[in-house]
C-alpha cells in the first residue's frame, strides 16, 4: 500500500456527494482542502469526528480551508448521515474504494488487535497548488480536529 507524503501531487477524483452531485478535487483548485477519510457513516467514532469538523467549519473556512469527508458509504447513507447530524460540508461516496486506495487510506490496519482490511482513518491537507501538505494516517476520531486546528495555528 502506498502512502502519500508532503510534496506529493494529490490524486485527482470525481465522486458523488451526499446530494448525488459530482464533486471533483479540481472544483477546489487554488483553495486549501482538508480531505478526511473515515470508515463508516453513523458509527460512534465517525459521528464524533464529523461533528467536530462541523463545529469547526466556520473557523476552518475563515482560514481558507474547504472540508470534504470521504467514505465507502452509499450516497443514500451519506444523505441520512448529513440530515441526522446536520453536517454542512460535502460527504463523498467512494464505494469501490478507488480514491481511498489512491490516498493510502484503504488497506491493512489493526482493529482490536487483529489485522483487517478496511478504511484507515486519515486526514490530508491539500495545498492551493494541489500538492499534499500533510498526510496523517491512523488518526483518532476523538480530539483529532482539535489537534489539527492547533497544528494549523487556528487555536
Amino acid at each position: 500500500m502506498t502512502r502519500l507524503s508532503p510534496g506529493d501531487t494529490a490524486p485527482t477524483f470525481t465522486l458523488d456527494d451526499d446530494h448525488g452531485r459530482a464533486v471533483s478535487l479540481s472544483d477546489y483548485a487554488g483553495q486549501q482542502v482538508i480531505l478526511y477519510a473515515y470508515p463508516a457513516a453513523m458509527t460512534p467514532g465517525c459521528t464524533t469526528q464529523a461533528c467536530d469538523f462541523r463545529d469547526s467549519l466556520a473557523s476552518l473556512t475563515a482560514a481558507g480551508y474547504a472540508v470534504l469527508g470521504i467514505s465507502p458509504d452509499s450516497v443514500d447513507s451519506l444523505a441520512e448521515f448529513r440530515e441526522r447530524d446536520a453536517l454542512t460540508f460535502p460527504l463523498l461516496s467512494d464505494p469501490d474504494k478507488t480514491v481511498l486506495t489512491a490516498y493510502g487510506a484503504f488497506g491493512e490496519k489493526k482493529l482490536y488487535g487483529k489485522v483487517v482490511v478496511g478504511v484507515i482513518r486519515s486526514t490530508f491537507i491539500i495545498g492551493t497548488d494541489g500538492r499534499i501538505e500533510q498526510a496523517r494516517y491512523n488518526v483518532k476520531a476523538t480530539g483529532h480536529v482539535a489537534k489539527l486546528r492547533r497544528d494549523l495555528g487556528l487555536d
